[in-house]
């Protein structure tokens, strides 16, 4: 018999409704009064939803004392929740301040477990306040109280691990990125650099190339197939450096009247909400012509469009974006700022020898970045399934 078998064994249960085992408080009490973040200040401002800690505040007043006394933050309109147990401001009136409303019959760590094996999309109604009316009312499983402490245990512990696993993958993450980006911004300043095959000269984008506005493209032109195409969107969400697929799709007669990237073109979206993406590039490596949204400049050229776009990731070019974005906002860069950005043209070779030594790089940092995602979600099915075993229990309470 497993320990789990073991620890579940003929334990009777108490099928209890939320709403009679945990209190809830609103937060009007510790709503921050000011929106004057910074990293200095000592007391976090706090959300429910996906943000969590919005910024830190320096107000001193309503401060609720989690330390004390940790709680659960439940986002009434989304069902979002999160255990804190450090002391903090809120700042949405929709957050609850979930309690146990006795420790010696239901841990407030059990019941927040517990609520986490609940399947997602259980919101009734549309901006209907959920503890009240739908959580409150859901019976949970009350196991004698050594029972409740083991599973937090258990739990705890697997948080724990799953936390510091995700912290070394992306320490081992950063650190091959920080190398990648080293030899990249070393292989292409030719400042004093020996160059074989002949040297370089600078020219701007405008004498390698012609620029061309995509157009008209919208997301309620996508298609299941067809047609592929790029939307500038896509480009900060989906895509990286270079592709030969496309996610979307348009049809033959929708196709049409969009512009068109061809192999070896660069697709540069013009438009970000900040200055480090604007200006993202992705190369199209595919056969076909596929069409282009508008917020982006179709960049055709002679040149090796994994040299230009590996270019256009250097400190050289962030340099000079950050001098020609206009906007708040929307962070925007004209088509004619672009033209004129320089660029160090070496030989077709040299171009070649660059870029086969970026696309190993490339290749590693990629992998990583996206073994790192695929063995977190590994981690937190194993915990979730783990999970979910120690907190379901069968209705009629005791097995023989």
């Amino acid at each position: 018999m497993s320990y789990l078998d073991k620890l579940l064994q003929n334990v009777e249960v108490e099928w209890i409704a939320l709403g009679e085992v945990a209190d809830y408080e609103q937060p009007t009490k510790y709503l921050v009064k000011s929106d004057n973040y910074r990293d200095n200040y000592p007391t976090p401002v706090l959300t429910a939803g996906k943000t969590f800690i919005l910024g830190y505040t320096a107000e001193t007043e309503g401060i609720y004392q989690a330390s004390e006394t940790p709680v659960i933050i439940f986002d009434d309109f989304t069902t979002a929740n999160k255990w804190v147990d450090f002391d903090f401001k809120a700042k949405s009136s929709a957050m609850k301040m979930i309690t146990s409303k006795d420790e010696s019959k239901a841990l407030l760590k059990y019941i927040y477990y517990w609520l986490n094996t609940l399947p997602s999309g259980l919101v009734e109604g549309d901006h209907k306040r959920q503890w009240i009316s739908n959580y409150a009312i859901k019976e949970i499983p009350i196991p004698p109280l050594e029972v409740q402490k083991e599973i937090v245990r258990i739990l705890d512990k697997f948080t724990e691990l799953t936390a510091e696993l995700t912290a070394e993958l992306t320490a081992e993450l950063t650190a091959r990125k920080k190398q990648y980006e080293y030899y990249r911004n070393k292989l292409l300043n030719f400042n004093g650099l020996n160059i074989e095959g002949g040297g370089y000269k600078w020219l701007r984008i405008k004498e390698i190339g012609i620029m061309i506005r995509g157009n008209g493209l919208q997301k309620k032109d996508f298609t299941e197939s067809g047609v592929g195409c790029i939307h500038y969107g896509q480009i900060y969400t989906y895509y990286g450096m270079f592709t030969d697929k496309t996610k979307s799709f348009v049809s033959k007669e929708a196709a049409k009247k969009f512009r068109k990237a061809q192999r070896g073109d660069l697709i540069i979206a013009t438009t970000s909400e900040n200055i480090d993406d604007v200006c993202k590039t992705v190369v199209w490596l595919g056969q076909e012509e596929i069409c282009v949204s508008g917020e982006t400049y179709i960049f055709k050229h002679n040149q090796n469009p994994k040299y230009l776009a590996y270019y256009l990731q250097t400190p050289m070019f962030y340099d000079y974006k950050k001098q020609h974005v206009t906007g708040t906002k929307v962070i925007r860069v004209h088509g004619s700022k672009l033209e004129n950005f320089q660029i160090p043209i070496p030989s077709p070779a040299e171009q070649e020898r660059i870029v086969t030594i970026l696309d190993k790089f490339d290749i590693l940092t990629t992998s990583i970045s996206e073994g790192l995602p695929k063995e977190i979600e590994l981690r937190k099915k194993q915990y979730e399934y783990y999970r979910d075993l120690l907190l379901t229990f069968p209705k009629n309470n005791i097995e023989s």
